[in-house]
């Protein structure tokens, strides 16, 4: 093979951009060490690096992107609004844009679904929003701790830490966690009622358990291991927390915005939590945006007593509006994704089956592989990525390969993609 001029011109280019990443970019970086790529374009469900590879995306932003990289109907409404001189930075003030998403999330999300919410803009993510719905959970019962699950994750701010289960995340804030407990989750203890120590430890003063202010829960635990609550444990801890006038939270960050197929995760139990928070994919095209809803009644804020100078990313706003007025004026996303859902759950099955020490689980278009040998997951993942498929791993032990493609994914790309994770389990899982 012939090495001509541009060729050494192009590895110098890419070797600079690498080193600069070395160089400058602080060691707390991650994806980038999974994906060592540099990646230039995306456009639905795949992304292209700047050497012209092409990789199917069956991590979607971590939730950020369910309707797909540069949705053509999301980019034209963010390209005509920044054409028109719309405004971008706005904090809190009223605009244009945001009463248009506020109609539209009444219209299409709250008044369907018979919920009088009130809607409040904290900072751009689901920290931020977790941050708000502890904070206001508190106020308003002026009771300081918050009973969390095994297991989970809700951010890497300290008030988020301190409800996040994962030992070496917690390690990272440098000074103790406080006023959070930790409860049991769904399927962690091997019991019949799997909120039995919870209602115990509650209604027992010799417990050592004060009355919380607040239960913070996901209905799927993404970063835990795509752990799936039931609907009968979910309905029978809203039971509990309202008996005992206990707030339920929802942290429907990433499970949320149609990832499990309804538009809110906890739909499928029958449930109306106390508070919601949403972000990641709220924001439609990938914006930074988060939105904390509550019950009418519980606010309590006084004018400015939580805010942020990025809560009001009026892009965000179109896009989201747009995004809500596109895929959730009817049931054709929550359907598709359903029967999407049910057709990587069939194929799933099928390439667990006879291997020993593979077992699948998932709902909706989030699924995991789990591997007894925990070690296989960033083997499969490393080699997927090699042939094309991007995905990471979950779970405590980083145990579970993790797939959350864009709602938008077509049949042929969730067969693409299986197949080059069939064959990525097949080799490292022989016989």
């Amino acid at each position: 093979m012939t090495v001509t001029a541009s060729d050494c011109l192009q590895v110098a280019r890419n070797t600079t951009q690498v080193t600069v990443f070395e160089e400058l970019e602080s060691n707390v970086r991650g994806y980038c060490r999974a994906w060592p790529t540099v990646f230039d374009t995306a456009s639905g469900a795949w992304l292209r690096d700047e050497n012209g590879k092409d990789y199917l995306d069956f991590f979607a932003g971590a939730g950020a992107l369910n309707y797909g990289h540069n949705n053509p109907v999301l980019k034209r409404a963010l390209l005509d609004y920044i054409a028109g001189d719309g405004i971008t930075h706005g904090l809190d003030m009223s605009t244009v844009a945001k009463r248009r998403l506020l109609e539209a999330l009444r219209d299409t999300v709250l008044a369907p679904r018979g919920l009088d919410y009130k809607v409040q803009f904290p900072g751009p993510t689901g920290a931020n929003a977790v941050e708000a719905a502890l904070k206001l959970a508190r106020k308003v019962t002026g009771r300081p701790t918050i009973l969390n699950f095994t297991n989970a994750f809700h951010g890497m701010s300290l008030g988020a830490l301190s409800v996040t289960g994962n030992a070496a995340k917690r390690a990272g804030a440098g000074i103790p966690l406080a006023h959070a407990m930790p409860m049991p989750y769904d399927g962690y203890l091997d019991a019949d009622d799997g909120l039995c120590w919870m209602r115990r430890a509650l209604d027992d003063s010799s417990s050592g358990v004060d009355r919380p202010a607040a239960v913070i829960v996901e209905t799927v635990q993404g970063e835990g291991g795509i752990n799936v609550a039931s609907a009968q444990w979910l309905r029978q801890l809203a039971e509990l927390c309202a008996a005992r006038g206990i707030m339920l939270i929802v942290d429907d960050v990433q499970m949320g915005c149609g990832r499990t197929g309804p538009f809110f995760s906890f739909e499928s139990a029958g449930i109306t939590p106390d508070i919601v928070t949403l972000s990641k994919s709220i924001g439609g095209y990938g914006l930074p945006m988060a939105l904390v809803l509550f019950k009418s009644e519980l606010d309590q804020w006084a004018p400015g007593e939580h805010n942020g100078t990025f809560r009001g990313n009026n892009p965000a706003f179109v896009t989201a509006r747009v995004a809500l007025e596109h895929y959730w004026s009817d049931g054709v996303l929550e359907a598709a994704t359903s029967a999407k859902g049910q057709r990587i759950a069939r194929m799933l099955s099928d390439l667990a089956a006879g291997i020993p020490g593979v077992s699948t689980r998932g709902r909706g278009l989030v699924h995991g592989i789990v591997f007894d040998d925990a070690s296989r997951a960033g083997k499969v993942c490393q080699l997927a990525f090699e042939r094309g498929l991007l995905m990471e791993t979950s779970g405590s032990e980083d145990e579970v390969v993790k797939l959350l493609p864009p709602l938008t994914i077509t049949d042929d790309e969730i067969d693409h993609g299986v197949s080059i994770l069939t064959d990525a389990v097949a080799a490292i899982c022989p016989g």
